[in-house]
């Protein structure tokens, strides 16, 4: 479900809003230097919606629309093949969400949904809150790219660019241009589609643009930061399982994940993943100090089946299982981080004779899919993990980065603050291209797709009206499929 505080944060500054608006408009003194105002500086007010106009940025637009027009024409011309592959492209995709969307709502858990390539974003719920700062740039950067390349793509086929302008709906910033609708459809076809298409297309640009950033990050900060010697800590969250006087701590240098080098954060997440799909690792511990704590005869099954064998209040030790020679399953009641910080890993008990003295692979009884995970962050004493692998890896408890400051003084989160926007560049660019490519009533796939059919079918269907009508029903079962998915994606997010 949607947190309630979101809720009533965004219906309390809309409330404010609609009760100042109707505060002025029915003042006597007020109302008509008021709306003046309004009128004067392209702001207009309505529900949920608020919108600015402007003209001052069409010399700006003029200047872009006039540089380089060879270069111009083959861009807007790409532009124009993109759009069209884009197009039939994103209807192919929205099918294929759709499936798994209805595959996800008939399985018992919702598995697999990472793997969609398109996903409904709702603030408060798969998004995280400390994030929203990034979603809303990201939103407003790709909506203003999005108009810029209409703007300069009308400008450049000789329509009028009446003015630009932006609008916050709800929480969802956006922008817009306005063109005069007589000069756009005197134009032909395919300089229609220029147009119409350069929206989606400089949206895929912005994409790729912020893709080469992040692969150029670790170059463009070499001379502040340096990478590859392990996983930085950016952030703990307090009461986490990361967290504590022998956990991670802001500033750490992740280096090791049990036996598993971890060079950067995705080594990190493989570690983490590999060690939650192996066995319990073991430890190599001396055969004498598992003879003072043999406790067998104090072993006993939990509900799940597997052995205990330490007193529940204990916070520090572990039950380990090993097997000698005489016998094949002893239990031994262990101080953990003792234990573990004077041996080194196992798998039996051939992996321990390499030690100085005579000793034995001893495995953590732990419950079903826990592990028992050590973390190493030298100069500090290693951080003994117990529990879920993917607590530690998805749960939010610690951040990390790649980027190591070269300088005390450099800010650990400039880097991840740099890697987050592009990410998000990424994903709302990329998705705000899909949508709008989608032939749906009110998208810009509307318009391209009439200008697509003006220009393709006009020898084979001569009859105007038999066009608009096919190009209807292609727009209805557009329509229907984003509809479909924006509903069903809604209910799996805030229902499910």
């Amino acid at each position: 479900m949607i947190p309630i505080p979101v809720v009533v944060c965004v219906l309390g500054g809309w409330c404010a809003v609609y009760l100042v608006d109707t505060a002025l408009r029915s003042s006597t003194s007020m109302k008509s230097s008021y709306e003046s105002w309004l009128s004067t500086n392209g702001f207009s007010l309505s529900p949920f919606h608020i919108r600015w106009h402007t003209s001052l940025f069409n010399r700006l637009f003029a200047r872009c629309a006039h540089f380089n027009p060879c270069f111009l024409y083959i861009w807007f011309s790409a532009g124009m093949v993109f759009g069209i592959v884009a197009m039939f492209g994103s209807v192919v995709l929205l099918g294929r969400t759709l499936m798994q969307t209805l595959a996800q709502m008939m399985a018992e858990t919702p598995e697999g949904s990472h793997e969609q390539v398109l996903q409904v974003v709702v603030p408060g719920v798969n998004l995280p809150v400390s994030q929203l700062a990034y979603f809303f740039i990201a939103i407003l950067v790709s909506g203003l790219i999005h108009e810029f390349g209409h703007g300069v793509a009308a400008l450049r086929e000789q329509v009028r660019l009446n003015g630009f302008g932006m609008f916050m709906f709800v929480i969802y910033p956006g922008a817009f241009v306005d063109l005069f609708t007589t000069h756009l459809n005197l134009i032909s076809p395919v300089q229609q589609l220029r147009i119409f298409c350069a929206g989606v297309w400089h949206n895929f640009m912005l994409c790729v643009a912020a893709v080469c950033f992040l692969l150029l990050l670790p170059l463009l900060l070499f001379p502040f930061y340096y990478t590859g010697a392990g996983a930085l800590v950016t952030e703990v969250v307090e009461g986490s399982p990361s967290s504590g006087p022998r956990g991670l701590f802001v500033g750490d240098l992740v280096t090791q994940v049990e036996d598993c080098s971890v060079k950067g954060v995705d080594d990190w997440h493989s570690c983490i993943h590999q060690l939650a799909h192996q066995p319990q690792s073991g430890y190599c511990v001396p055969t004498a100090t598992l003879q003072l704590n043999r406790a067998a005869g104090r072993a006993y099954k939990r509900l799940d089946g597997t052995m205990e064998c330490c007193s529940n209040n204990s916070m520090t030790d572990l039950c380990f299982a090993y097997s000698s020679n005489l016998e094949s399953k002893l239990f031994a009641c262990l101080p953990a981080r003792k234990t573990i910080q004077a041996s080194h890993t196992c798998r039996t008990n051939a992996d321990c004779r390499v030690d100085l003295g005579p000793s034995l692979c001893v495995i953590p009884s732990l419950e079903n899919q826990t592990r028992l995970i050590r973390v190493k962050h030298p100069p500090q004493a290693d951080m003994l993990f117990v529990g879920y692998p993917s607590h530690l890896q998805f749960s939010g408890s610690v951040s990390l980065t790649n980027f190591v400051p070269r300088l005390g003084f450099l800010h650990l989160d400039l880097p991840v603050m740099l890697e987050t926007l592009s990410k998000y560049l990424v994903s709302l660019s990329g998705a705000l291209a899909v949508v709008n490519a989608v032939p749906c009533f009110a998208l810009d796939g509307q318009w391209m797709l009439t200008a697509f059919l003006e220009a393709t079918l006009c020898s084979l269907v001569p009859e105007k009206s038999n066009r608009e009508l096919l190009g209807f029903f292609i727009l209805l079962g557009g329509s229907t499929l984003l509809a479909a998915n924006v509903a069903l994606g809604l209910w799996m997010v805030t229902a499910r």
